[in-house]
């Protein structure tokens, strides 16, 4: 570390080559607020404990202290469009019906038989009523008990006894979030800033096109921290180096709930050499990644497949194309949409594990559930496409779940991204084994480059001690 200049140390040095603040001076369009004031601030340099991922000790804090205080991503807005649709909603233990009402509000109960402790549902559907397939308790889709098969034998139990448990409801762009214990900060609050960012991306205007889901033998903090970084490109996924800023991303975050990755596409890695490499070089490159040299590949249908002319950048050339592929779909004009944020990833994170990406392309949603032990999680991505102005938002797809042993790439639909994911996936549970076998018990983490990381833990903390949720 003696060659490090000691005025750059706790968290002040930045990868060498174009930053993200030079690449925002540089856009053909003058960039939101949003995408340039940077929020960082040292949060320490402290390692974590390994056991943080592979206790369950650990995870029953979390199951505590945690999940049930926090504002969650339980579903979309199109995942149940029509009155009487719900979705089965479970995480961290807990099972939840997501019920749509006649009024059109949305209502989240336990989805729990209150008699012998029977699962109400296990799929996703339309419904007036639930009844348990047990014995036949029946509950109306606002909560309400109705009947049973044989009531003279219940008569020690009211109505208010049998209501649904119920978790706290708000809507914010198109997605439904619970809270299983009442109180605390609104959703607005709990997600601030991302509402203001969000206004120019629309997401209330989208539905889910796509929806892949994967059991991955990890954690589900170790397999959400994979995405808070860029810079694990440079060894992981090599393949996409010649068109990605990787260690010249920003990494923002505000107050304990929100941060930011911004990752710029469109230019070369600071780990290649120049020499030899034009702009129209990074885009064939990252043509290539988008299926050129697959047997069925249609140039006509790509829209990264430009030409840049003559004293243009990739960036500005790639903006240029998709700016009107992206105002034709949206059905209105996005001459004030900067390059950024039609090409770039701006890979948000609320806490705990809630991942939109920003921008008018269409977008990607991560979220990280746990699985039954700490050493499992199920990972889901959505991508979300906005619905033509003035068109009615369809219903989305319903989820496509991958068993641990299918890849990835066995999701078509998902295109690129499965390879990528697969190469994740090649250091993930590895990444658990190693964490079981370590000596020191220590994860070291970068000041500037993983500062969303620890952001995240700070938070964690705040909840296991009770300073934020539960009072202990």
């Amino acid at each position: 570390m003696a060659d490090i200049d000691p005025q750059l140390t706790h968290g002040k040095a930045r990868s060498p080559g174009v930053s993200w603040t030079a690449l925002m001076g540089a856009d053909s369009r003058p960039a939101p607020q949003c995408l340039t004031e940077e929020s960082y601030e040292y949060l320490g340099s402290e390692p974590l404990e390994a056991s943080r991922y592979t206790s369950e000790e650990f995870a029953k804090l979390e199951r505590e202290k945690m999940w049930p205080y926090v504002w969650q991503f339980a579903a979309r807005e199109e995942d149940l469009p029509e009155a009487g649709d719900y979705v089965v909603f479970e995480n961290a233990g807990r099972s939840w019906l997501i019920s749509r009402q006649d009024d059109g509000s949305v209502r989240a109960f336990h989805n729990v038989c209150l008699h012998r402790g029977r699962k109400l549902r296990t799929e996703d559907g339309h419904a007036d009523s639930f009844q348990c397939p047990f014995h036949g308790f029946q509950w109306k889709k606002d909560g309400s008990y109705e009947t049973n098969p044989c009531p003279w034998d219940f008569s020690h139990l009211s109505k208010e006894e049998l209501q649904l448990p119920e978790a706290e409801v708000a809507h914010w762009g198109g997605y439904i979030f619970i809270r299983e214990e009442k109180g605390g900060p609104s959703l607005e609050e709990f997600l601030a800033p991302l509402p203001e960012h969000f206004k120019r991306w629309k997401h209330e205007e989208c539905t889910t096109v796509i929806w892949v889901a994967k059991e991955v033998p990890a954690n589900w903090k170790v397999t959400a921290e994979a995405f808070m970084e860029a810079w694990h490109t440079l060894v992981t996924h090599p393949q996409i180096l010649p068109f990605t800023g990787d260690s010249n991303s920003a990494y923002w975050h505000w107050g304990d709930n929100v941060n930011v990755n911004l990752v710029p596409f469109g230019v070369l890695s600071p780990h290649i050499d120049p020499t030899g490499k034009t702009e129209q070089w990074i885009v064939d490159e990252f043509i290539k990644y988008n299926g050129r040299s697959s047997d069925n590949y249609d140039a006509s249908a790509d829209p990264y497949a430009v030409q840049v002319p003559s004293g243009n950048t990739a960036r500005a050339t790639l903006g240029s194309k998709l700016r009107n592929v992206y105002a034709a779909g949206a059905g209105y004009s996005l001459e004030d949409a900067t390059d950024a944020e039609l090409i770039d990833a701006l890979v948000y994170n609320v806490f705990p594990n809630f991942a939109p990406w920003g921008g008018f392309m269409p977008n990607i949603v991560y979220r990280w559930r746990p699985g039954k032990t700490p050493d499992t999680c199920l990972m889901e991505v959505r991508i979300l496409a906005r619905v033509k102005k003035g068109e009615k938002i369809p219903r989305g797809v319903p989820m496509h779940y991958l068993t641990a042993e299918e890849k990835w790439t066995d999701a078509a639909e998902i295109g690129g991204l499965g390879a990528v994911f697969e190469q994740d996936m090649d250091n993930l549970p590895y990444v658990q084994q190693g964490l079981h076998a370590s000596k020191n018990g220590k994860v070291q983490l970068g000041d500037y480059q993983e500062i969303r990381i620890r952001q995240f833990h700070r938070t964690m903390d705040k909840y296991i001690s009770g300073a934020l949720g539960h009072k202990v």
